[in-house]
């Protein structure tokens, strides 16, 4: 047991042996490179797990020297900066996980202790889509009999569970035979055989039953609404909720098993408008459905396969004017989606495993993880906005679908006319929703001159405006030079003969670039104006909001 002192801490962990496979001290006098730091991060998480250890442990100010020696650190030294660091380095990690705590130890010279938690859930710690391990002094992949050791399961899978109060009779006929159509669909060559299978034959074959027991996966996808009683106290039940523009609630409905067939009642529910573009026939089409049909499913189907059932929490889909929101309980496994879409590769550890393959097997998706960026590619296609996952709920996951795009001109041609990937456009994409790109990918937006501003108030470039046709947008937000507004305030004060500031303030402020604050806009009308009274275009007659502003030369006037 490690001391909680952080001095007594550093001690401890100085006087480890050097083969020591869970620690690793490192000078770092000054700046220190974050993709090494984050392969650390992934290699010592995943050593402690193999040496059942609750913490790794990453030690700046310290030589790696024998006997070792405190050299003192200036990394990240501020709260501020080591809060911001907790966070970048949870943006790549394939569970959101970051430094359990960040200890400072300062007596003659500065060290930091980077506590780090060891592996969970039995999934190997990743960093950006990548598994590290120690091997001597240096980091590099776990070999495949590491990973296997970490992937331990911790817990059993829920939805393989068999109930052994259930029977066949249990299941919804009419599910069962629509489960055949589409287990028919899936596996042609095995048609000739399918009708020869009685019920129980079939379902173990498309292994929604395990040797004739009927599991909890069953029992979501095929059985009775009276069923539901056999899972208790988990909860099946997927809730439909409409609300107008205010919010307000205008309808709702509950579905509950057979899910196999509930997903499509869930879907008649739902309004999916026909949205009109602005004519323009040479480049959109005249209409398009809200939603992609294929992508409502997906959604929908991937909160079936991986719901926390157990927690007793429903499925949701909110219905608003322009939005689809899915909700489901359970921690997102895979971490981000953006490492889902970095890796291109399934996850390895699933809640529902048993319930997914099930999934699979009876044609409701394709395989399993490949949806996500399928769901990101057809939104793309469509021009339409990326869906957005919000994970910061614990415990819960949010996709919300955007059903309209956000400019016509600026999507379709940045789509069609550039080589950008998914991963840039995904970045592209929160700015134009006006959220913070994460700091990579920021830095590669900024190296590629895809955006201008400082942030938080960033916009696209005028590389993108200019193609687009939407060089008026671009302009709003990069601002023109001050002999335009000083232009603005002569002609104003030319009409009106004199203003407050306040006046001043509200006509010149709509016309400044949106990429600056209020606050910015306001320090910039302050400057505007103090230079013009130094130049001798405007007189001030006092000082503060009271104060007036004129033309030194009133309108009328003429030199002889």
């Amino acid at each position: 047991m490690m001391s909680a002192d952080p001095q007594k801490l550093l001690a401890e962990l100085m006087t480890l042996p050097t083969e020591t496979e869970w620690v690793e001290f490192k000078a770092a006098t000054g700046a220190y490179d974050f993709d090494h730091l984050g392969r650390y991060f992934s290699a010592l998480s995943n050593e402690a797990n193999l040496y059942a250890q609750p913490y790794g442990w990453l030690v700046f100010g310290v030589t790696n020297d024998t006997p070792r020696a405190v050299c003192g650190t200036r990394y990240k030294d501020s709260a501020d900066a080591l809060n911001k660091l907790k966070h970048e380095v949870a943006q790549h990690t394939n569970h959101q996980l970051s430094f359990h705590a960040i200890h400072e130890v300062v007596e003659d010279q500065r060290v930091l202790l980077f506590q780090i938690p060891a592996a969970i859930n039995g999934v190997p710690t990743e960093w950006r889509g990548r598994v590290y391990g120690r091997h001597g002094e240096s980091v590099s992949p776990l070999s495949l009999s590491e990973i296997d050791r970490i992937r331990a399961p911790l817990v059993d899978d829920w939805s393989a569970q068999v109930c052994p109060q259930a029977t066949l009779a249990h299941l919804d006929p009419a599910a069962i035979r629509f489960a055949r159509g589409q287990f028919r669909e899936k596996n042609p060559r095995l048609a000739g055989e399918i009708d020869a299978w009685d019920n129980m034959a079939f379902l173990n074959k498309a292994k929604v039953c395990l040797e004739g027991g009927i599991t909890h996966a069953a029992l979501l996808l095929l059985g009775v609404p009276e069923s539901t009683a056999l899972l208790s106290p988990a909860v099946a039940q997927i809730t439909w909720v409409l609300k107008d523009e205010r919010g307000i609630e205008k309808d709702y409905a509950h579905f509950g098993p057979p899910f196999i067939l509930a997903v499509e009642q869930v879907f008649a529910r739902i309004r999916n408008l026909t949205y009109r573009y602005l004519p323009n026939a040479t480049l959109f089409p005249t209409e398009i459905k809200q939603y992609d049909e294929w992508v409502i499913r997906e959604t929908l189907h991937n909160c079936i396969a991986h719901q926390d059932y157990p927690l007793g929490g429903r499925i949701n889909v909110v219905e608003e004017a322009d939005t689809l929101l899915f909700t489901n309980l359970g921690r997102f496994i895979p971490g981000s989606v953006e490492s889902m879409i970095h890796r291109d590769a399934p996850p390895e550890v699933y809640r529902n495993r048993f319930l997914a393959q099930a999934m699979v097997n009876l044609n409701m998706i394709d395989t399993i993880g490949s949806g996500i960026k399928r769901m990101f590619r057809i939104q793309r296609d469509r021009f339409f906005p990326m869906p957005d996952f919000d994970l910061a709920e614990p415990g819960r996951v949010k996709v919300r679908l955007t059903g309209k795009i956000l400019d016509e001109k600026y999507t379709r041609m940045l789509i069609e006319n550039t080589d950008l990937d998914l991963e840039v456009i995904i970045a592209l994409d929160k700015v134009q929703k006006k959220r913070p790109p994460g700091d990579e990918e920021f830095k590669r937006l900024k190296a590629l001159k895809l955006i201008e501003g400082r942030r938080p108030n960033l916009f696209v470039t005028a590389r993108i405006a200019a193609v687009t046709g939407g060089k008026a947008a671009y302009i709003k937000h990069r601002g023109l030079d001050a002999t335009h507004y000083k232009a603005l305030v002569v002609s104003f004060l030319e009409k009106f003969g004199s203003a407050k500031r306040v006046d001043i303030d509200s006509f010149l402020r709509e016309k400044i670039s949106d990429a600056l604050s209020t606050q910015q806009k306001a320090n910039r009308i302050r400057n505007l104006l103090q230079e013009m009274r130094r130049e001798g275009t405007l007189l001030c007659d006092g000082h503060g909001p009271g104060a007036n502003w004129k033309l030194t030369k009133p309108a009328g006037d003429s030199e002889n």
